[in-house]
């Protein structure tokens, strides 16, 4: 969970979604680092790139819109 990934903007737009994701639904090759640093929670939030790409998985909802925001990203919301 503490991966660099690339998060500057692309010519696909601005617009990233922020989705709640369970840590029992992530891949077997990181959920056990997800538990470890997820401070308990069972629920992580994944932001994504209009294409589907995944930027970020972060353990609190607050925290992803802020990342998003800090990388003049704009968040939606995915239900």
């Amino acid at each position: 969970m503490n991966h660099k990934l690339p998060f500057g903007q692309s010519e696909i737009g601005n617009i990233v979604y922020v989705k709640a994701v369970a840590i029992d639904d992530l891949p077997d090759s990181i959920q056990d680092e997800a538990r470890e640093q997820a401070d308990g929670a069972d629920t992580l939030y994944a932001v994504h790139r209009e294409d589907g790409e995944q930027l970020a998985l972060v353990v609190d909802r607050d925290l992803a819109y802020a990342l998003a925001r800090q990388n003049d990203f704009s968040p939606v919301s995915i239900h």
